[in-house]
């Protein structure tokens, strides 16, 4: 396997810290959730971190097979829901909703396609390929 990229994160104090990357884009203060019994402050939290890389990289995924179908996306946008989700014995899980919008696809069928093509090359969507619940949709103007 050849490496391509490798992006360096450090977050200290955990939820209730500071995340950077080694090249400085990102420098944040984090926040627990209210709905994790903190206290909601103006900081991120790693769900939001993880939908927002999700969301953009699925998105790109989506570009990609679009390209080799032939298929014009018009303005598209994908939204990922990232929750956690505690199981009877207590322990956490995430899982995730992929909502996307493609107004440039009138068919339903060929948003499908496009839509579990992309969730098979998306390196975000094989990493966690039964490791959590994903769910995909297709949002449609009505």
């Amino acid at each position: 396997m050849k490496t391509l990229y490798t992006a360096k994160a450090t977050a200290t104090g955990g939820r209730k810290g500071h995340v950077k990357t080694e090249d400085g884009p990102i420098d944040l203060p984090l926040s627990m959730p209210k709905g994790l019994g903190g206290d909601g402050g103006d900081g991120v939290n790693p769900e939001q971190l993880f939908g927002s890389a999700y969301s953009a990289c699925f998105g790109s995924a989506l570009s990609l097979v679009a390209e080799k179908h032939k298929v014009d996306l018009g303005d598209f946008s994908v939204t990922a829901h990232i929750s956690i989700n505690q199981e009877e014995d207590g322990n956490l899980l995430l899982s995730a909703v992929l909502d996307s919008y493609l107004p440039g696809v009138s068919e339903i069928e060929t948003a499908e396609t496009l839509v579990n093509e992309a969730h098979v090359v998306c390196p975000f969507s094989r990493a966690t390929r039964d490791n959590i619940d994903v769910t995909l949709n297709i949002l449609r103007d009505e």
